[in-house]
């Protein structure tokens, strides 16, 4: 058995992390959030220490390295905004426990060099979670695509709605969230790449606060992508249907059907983990680069590639 502390337990995501450790068999030791609205813990974890500042929760697992060693942790999961990854990569690893962190790793493509150096200074590794990657589906994609020389025409629609908190929280920040295509597409953009090789070119076609379109050079694609928070954005079924989310991805017209099996991929990322695989930092630098790329790019028009939802307005 593992012992683990959470970091950003009161987050969206957070719930996910924690049902992957209870169900991989492992515990959880110590939470930490600034909000304080976290009896989720009581479902899974009831005995796990709380705290609200993050220097309390540091001096706590300090503590627990130096002097309780049955309950020094092995991992931190790291569920914090976008812009704090970093920050808590280097907590773990100067705990001497190794980091499983949210997407996306860091916003900054330069933080990655500092942290590989870290690998080697602490012995610790950083985990990402890059969950479409074990979605047996988009495995099955990976298998049948991974072996050609053909060059794909591949469509990525991401659409999913969020009310005006989301501009007020910071996710709406850029510099907090890495913005839209960071926030809710590396996932995606991680994906395309796994399955079609390295980036040769970008472009940006349509830049906003809550949308984002443009194209991508794939060594065997070509990716028309659209990203977008705005709920009018939705199809019109989605809307009928009271759908918050639409996602589709088409390789050469074809529909890529992924939109069962999520419920469980971040336990059998930790299952990996554990057993010694997982994703590092050298697996999920590509599409860090290529979403730095995108958030400081300049528009550029380029009829024959625009999405199709570009070319129906």
């Amino acid at each position: 058995m593992k012992n683990f502390a959470i970091s950003g337990v009161g987050g969206y995501i957070a719930p996910r992390h924690l049902q992957a450790i209870k169900d991989t068999g492992n515990r959880l030791v110590a939470a930490v959030d600034i909000h304080d609205s976290v009896g989720i813990l009581d479902r899974y974890f009831p005995d796990a220490s709380f705290f609200t500042e993050i220097e309390r929760f540091d001096r706590h697992l300090e503590k627990l390295r130096k002097h309780y060693p049955e309950d020094k942790i092995d991992f931190l999961s790291i569920c914090t905004p976008n812009h704090l990854h970093d920050a808590h990569i280097r907590l773990a690893l100067r705990l001497h426990a190794d980091a499983i962190c949210e997407k996306p790793l860091v916003i900054k493509p330069w933080n990655l060099d500092a942290l590989e150096e870290l690998e080697e200074e602490t012995g610790r590794k950083v985990y990402n979670i890059l969950q479409l990657r074990v979605h047996p589906a988009l495995i099955a994609i990976r298998d049948k695509f991974k072996k050609t020389n053909k060059k794909h025409d591949v469509v990525l629609t991401y659409i999913t709605s969020r009310g005006p908190w989301y501009k007020y929280s910071w996710k709406g920040d850029i510099n907090k969230s890495g913005g839209i295509a960071t926030n809710i597409g590396i996932h995606f953009f991680d994906f395309l790449i796994w399955v079609f090789g390295p980036v040769l070119n970008s472009e940006v076609h349509l830049y906003a606060d809550d949308k984002m379109a443009g194209f991508i050079e794939l060594q065997n694609a070509n990716v028309r992508w659209f990203l977008s928070t705005d709920r009018f954005d939705l199809p019109q079924e989605a809307l009928d249907s009271k759908q918050t989310t639409y996602r589709l991805i088409t390789v050469d017209g074809e529909e890529v059907e992924f939109t069962k099996g999520f419920t469980d991929l971040h336990t059998v990322v930790y299952q990996e983990i554990l057993d010694g695989k997982g994703f590092g930092i050298s697996d999920a630098r590509p599409s860090i680069e290529l979403v730095y790329k995108i958030r400081n790019s300049s528009l550029e028009n380029k009829f024959d590639y625009l999405h199709p939802f570009l070319l129906n307005k």
